[in-house]
């Protein structure tokens, strides 16, 4: 299976990017910590660019990364009580492909160290791409490394970000944003799904699904994706409901009337309307669109089906019908949407279901 690696030298299909020799070139990670940083914000992205060493070396090719935890003090804390071993700062002009940012709860400490911000400002300039996760993008914003741009950080924070920084754009859904030569990241996990995208512009999709699947991560999401599932939003509000929502959400193109809701948890439809609302916060219609404009945003994300039979597949029943959905709930059409977040154009009419 590695073997086809080294064909994709070979290889015209526009589908993939061709590992060349400048592909094949050492990239150098920088990989920012401090004390009390998030050990996942860290251990995540590094674990994605030693997995697709090695995934290249056994297909008989170089390495592709250099991958390396810097710091001030060269090794630190977390806050999970774990020491990393890392490497003292390197010079701020010394160059690197990629500086990547972490977050945890040290971040406020780390924001008021001018030195540190500073750092960060004059290392960026000399690297070809810089990006957080989690809540070092409060580091980024600190050195005005955002300014003007799309960002997004760990939900909880989304607010606070674009309270003290408010010449960003702060979008407090999409799992990571893409704004020119600058990458922001939700929270925790969604630093390797960052990491993934990195690798994936590196040196292309199939490289960047392997490694996932090497990592065994359940779905390589899509920018684009909620930070959290609505199915998992609605559990938050108590169990009674659970069996329905994950029954409707393998049945998103079926009859999902009240009555059919109803019917199925044994209730009489006034009755159950009454209960999931008390329940959840919300109605059962308003649950079911969040639901199928999840599996919409995916499917547009993972997928080049075209947006019609994406509409049909999710339960919307006509294209016209989700766009409104999208409309109202992300503010982008469809089409947008997918621009947005991958890169692909509208996929032709016959393509197949």
């Amino acid at each position: 299976m590695l073997r086809r690696y080294a064909m994709a030298k070979l290889t015209h299909d526009p589908r993939f990017a061709p590992i060349s020799l400048q592909n094949n070139a050492m990239r150098f990670i920088d990989i920012l910590a401090f004390p009390d940083v998030q050990l996942l914000d860290v251990a995540g992205p590094l674990q994605v660019f030693a997995s697709a060493n090695d995934l290249a070396v056994a297909a008989g090719l170089p390495q592709p990364y250099r991958p390396r935890v810097v710091s001030r003090g060269g090794s630190v804390n977390t806050s999970a009580g774990l020491g990393l071993a890392g490497e003292a700062l390197p010079g701020a002009h010394e160059a690197c492909d990629t500086l990547i940012v972490a977050g945890g709860w040290g971040v406020h400490r780390a924001v008021h160290d001018r030195e540190l911000v500073d750092w960060v400002r004059e290392h960026a300039a000399h690297a070809r791409r810089t990006a957080s996760v989690c809540t070092g993008a409060f580091l980024l914003a600190a050195a005005g490394l955002l300014n003007e741009r799309r960002a997004v950080t760990h939900w909880t924070r989304c607010a606070e970000l674009a309270t003290r920084f408010p010449a960003i754009r702060v979008e407090p859904d999409p799992i990571f944003i893409r704004d020119g030569d600058v990458w922001t990241s939700a929270g925790v996990t969604a630093g390797i799904d960052l990491s993934l995208a990195l690798v994936e512009d590196d040196l292309g999709r199939m490289l960047a699904l392997d490694v996932a699947r090497h990592l065994v991560v359940f779905l390589k999401r899509p920018g684009g994706q909620a930070q959290f599932s609505a199915a998992l939003s609605l559990q938050k509000s108590g169990e009674r409901f659970g069996e329905l929502h994950a029954w409707i959400a393998e049945n998103l193109a079926a009859d999902l009337s009240v009555g059919v809701l109803a019917a199925r948890v044994g209730m009489s439809e006034r009755s159950f309307v009454r209960h999931y609302r008390a329940q959840t916060g919300t109605t059962p219609a308003r649950s079911i669109e969040r639901m199928r404009l999840e599996a919409a945003r995916r499917l547009l994300g993972d997928t080049t089906l075209p947006v019609k039979r994406i509409a049909a597949r999710c339960g919307f029943g006509t294209e016209e019908t989700m766009r409104r959905g999208f409309l109202r709930s992300l503010g982008v059409s469809p089409q947008a949407y997918r621009e947005r977040f991958t890169g692909h154009e509208a996929a032709d009419a016959t393509h197949p279901a």
